[in-house]
């Protein structure tokens, strides 16, 4: 029986990224999944990429997750279907302080990021009704990308350096004298020094199984699509006082999701359609910003899951002897995926880390030290 370096469970985006980056280092290594290569949340993902973050940490791993998905093919010799939109996020007046703190620091970290006043988001795009807007933020560099392209552009590389992939369940992780041994519903059997749990809503689950408890939650989300009206143009944008993102998707739709917590659902029990009264609701939150945009019409759109953490950051660290996890990125984990899996890889690995990451421990729930992170309930902006 082969023994793996590193058992990466789940080959969503970030446990794709992880084994693109511990394959690149020549780390034996073996990626366990229940369905397929972005068959989970990944694949549902309104794949927003941009680095306008609260969080210095989570800036520059987003701001250098957008160089790989713009360069993409120059990692993995695939496409990521990385688009450049820009992103508008419109602030009320009780944010107005901390946007201009947080907009020279990202222009200091390389994320060009412009601050308009409402007058000038109006100049630019008239179509917007800016009632209750004070200021706003524009991330030049922002875009969207395909998320099964980019989740197995990394894992088909990550294959080609040497990975190995297995399909199936995990069933039981149990210690055997300096390792790990996984079972899975398909009855295999993997051995491993090193466990990485990234399962997305599953991975509060099986990190039970090594005896650590997580406080994560899994909540449905709903994501909209409509076709655009007439010649009517608005820039891909949050809205934090009517609660939405908004994003083009192609050159005739855009889609629409809500920033605010959604209910609880048992992750292999939900409704993965969205009703009409759900994609009415959101699109009358963009009718309300942005008026012209009555005559949209709904073209359906999809529900999938967040796992959520109780600050609504991410959780990563080591949660039992050589069994770290990489969860509850609670709806704003695949910008920061590409880079991210890097940190996690030098983690996995006992290389030099960077100290921003140990934020992210879960210790810190046990520890009362949440982080403080996005703005007012929307905290998905970190």
């Amino acid at each position: 029986m082969t023994t793996f370096d590193v058992a990466v469970i789940g080959a969503g985006v970030h446990g794709a990224s992880v084994a693109f980056h511990l394959a690149s280092r020549g780390v034996r290594t073996v990626v366990i999944e229940r369905s397929a290569a972005a068959g989970g949340p990944t694949g549902r993902s309104s794949a927003i990429v941009r680095a306008y973050y609260t969080n210095a940490f989570l800036a520059s791993v987003a701001r250098d997750s957008i160089g790989m998905f713009r360069d993409f093919e120059q990692h993995t010799g695939r496409s990521s279907g990385f688009r450049e939109t820009g992103l508008l996020v419109l602030h009320p007046p009780e944010d107005e302080a901390t946007v201009r703190e947080v907009v020279p620091r990202l222009n200091d970290q390389g994320i060009p990021t412009d601050l308009l006043e409402p007058q000038q988001v109006v100049a630019e795009w008239p179509a917007f009704d800016l009632d209750g807007i004070a200021i706003a933020a524009f991330e030049r560099d922002a875009g969207y990308a395909d998320p099964v392209l980019a989740t197995q552009g990394m894992l088909e590389r990550a294959r080609e350096l040497g990975a190995e992939t297995r399909f199936g369940r995990v069933t039981t992780i149990e210690p055997e004298g300096e390792a790990w041994t996984l079972s899975t519903s398909e009855g295999d059997t993997v051995t491993a020094e090193r466990v990485l749990i990234a399962a997305g809503p599953w991975s509060q689950g099986l990190a039970a199984m090594v005896g650590a408890e997580l406080p994560l939650t899994v909540e449905r989300h709903i994501v909209a699509t409509f076709a655009w009206s007439d010649d009517v143009r608005v820039p891909a944008h949050g809205d934090l006082p009517n609660g939405y993102y908004f994003r083009p998707e192609g050159d005739e739709l855009f889609l629409v999701g809500p920033l605010h917590p959604e209910p609880t659902v048992d992750p292999d029990d939900f409704d993965e359609r969205v009703g009409p009264d759900e994609a009415s609701q959101l699109g009358a939150r963009v009718v309300k910003r942005a008026p012209p945009l009555v005559h949209a019409t709904s073209r359906g759109g999809w529900a999938s899951l967040y796992d959520v953490s109780p600050d609504w950051q991410p959780v990563i660290g080591e949660i039992a002897p050589r069994v770290f996890v990489d969860a509850g990125s609670s709806g704003h984990g695949f910008k920061l995926a590409p880079a991210l899996g890097a940190h996690i890889a030098d983690l996995i690995t006992d290389a030099p880390v960077d100290p921003g990451l140990e934020q992210f421990h879960p210790r810190r729930f046990e520890q009362e030290t949440e982080l403080d992170a996005g703005f007012g309930e929307a905290r998905i902006l970190g």
